[in-house]
């Protein structure tokens, strides 16, 4: 887990491996979500850069008999 701190302008510098990760350039939108007492940033992605993320994705969930 990585640590970053709020700064007196309420600015948050996202560390350098999560940007790396999550492939975040400057100017990247988010939407900020409070869930549960915690902060969720989820970035905005355009349809185009969301095609194929979820290719090999597992769909073999167990489905309740009427939905099938």
């Amino acid at each position: 887990m990585t640590r970053t701190t709020l700064s007196p302008k309420y600015q948050v510098v996202i560390p350098k491996d999560v940007r790396k990760t999550l492939k975040l350039r400057p100017g990247t939108q988010f939407n900020v979500i409070e869930h549960e007492g915690r902060i969720e940033l989820l970035p905005v992605r355009s349809a185009k850069q969301m095609r194929g993320f979820l290719r090999g994705i597992d769909t073999s969930v167990p489905r309740e008999r009427d939905r099938v």
